[in-house]
């Protein structure tokens, strides 16, 4: 499913706590990691060529970690802006997926999904899994971490039956296949749309997202072994989704982006967004084609 995965790493310890846990993706077809930093130096050769020097050491003992783990390592150091070089490194690799920390230190003492890690998601060609750290002390991300996940123990899918969420139920799809446990289906009726005018057609909606959700549990029941279950609640999509995440344990949300672009993404605020900035679990969001 994902033979070659991109890694990005700033060379924190929220980037070894992301690294020590990579061993969950060869249960979805892992083999390959291409372990990707950028010094963030574009245009001062000299500043990158020494800052380059700088990261080898720690960028061999990430590697020796990812080895350890079964995986066949290459390591990228690019001197452009990590949004720019580790998408590069994606598509020169032909990786089919990228995996980013949700939260670390760069050189410039940012908070990575602040910053980084969102400029990556937004750039991505591909599906990017976000990595959810939590902070063990309150103002130190040197104290991040992250509780390794079993990738296909409880999987939440929700859509919103657009086309990229289509796209996006094929990576379910390929969960399932690789011996994923349970998947719930989930689509919120979205209560500040409903609520203007349409509150009259409430029950039709359901009836026909039901019939919707129907047709893609008899996809996954194809497909494997796993236990499907439906949920269509009313209310908050963000809210109901991060709820359903807590209520039901799960260890993965996979879902599509609501379209491309850093203005529209961030200003306007899509569900993807939020879920991928609040959720505790890892996130895997796959974008729409170009």
């Amino acid at each position: 499913m994902f033979e070659t995965i991109v890694v990005a790493t700033d060379l924190s310890e929220a980037s070894d706590s992301v690294i020590a846990c990579l061993h969950g993706l060869r249960d979805l077809g892992a083999r390959k990691v291409v372990l990707a930093h950028s010094v963030g130096v574009k245009y001062e050769e000299e500043i990158a060529h020494l800052l380059s020097q700088m990261a080898e050491s720690k960028l061999a003992s990430q590697r020796a970690v990812i080895e350890a783990q079964g995986f066949q390592v290459t390591v990228e150091i690019g001197s452009g802006t990590p949004m720019v070089e580790v998408n590069r490194i994606a598509k020169e690799h032909g990786a089919s997926l990228i995996v980013v920390g949700s939260l670390g230190a760069t050189m410039a003492r940012e908070v990575l999904l602040g910053g980084v890690a969102l400029a990556i998601l937004y750039r991505a060609e591909i599906p990017v899994l976000i990595v959810r750290l939590r902070v063990a002390e309150p103002g130190a991300a040197e104290k991040c971490r992250v509780v390794c996940s079993d990738f296909t123990k409880h999987v939440l899918f929700t859509t919103d039956f657009s086309d990229n969420a289509e796209r996006a139920f094929e990576q379910v799809k390929q969960i399932v296949a690789n011996g994923a446990h349970r998947v719930t289906l989930l689509h919120v009726q979205d209560k500040a749309k409903i609520d203007l005018h349409l509150t009259h057609r409430l029950e039709e909606f359901n009836r026909i997202d039901q019939e919707r959700l129907e047709r893609l549990k008899d996809e996954l029941t194809r497909q494997g072994g796993a236990d499907v279950t439906m949920r269509i609640p009313y209310g908050s999509p963000t809210q109901e989704i991060l709820k359903l995440s807590a209520e039901d344990q799960d260890t993965l949300i996979v879902m599509g982006s609501q379209g491309r672009g850093f203005i529209s993404e961030v200003f306007l605020g899509s569900v993807s967004h939020n879920v991928a900035r609040h959720a505790t679990v890892p996130v895997l969001i796959v974008p729409p084609l170009i």
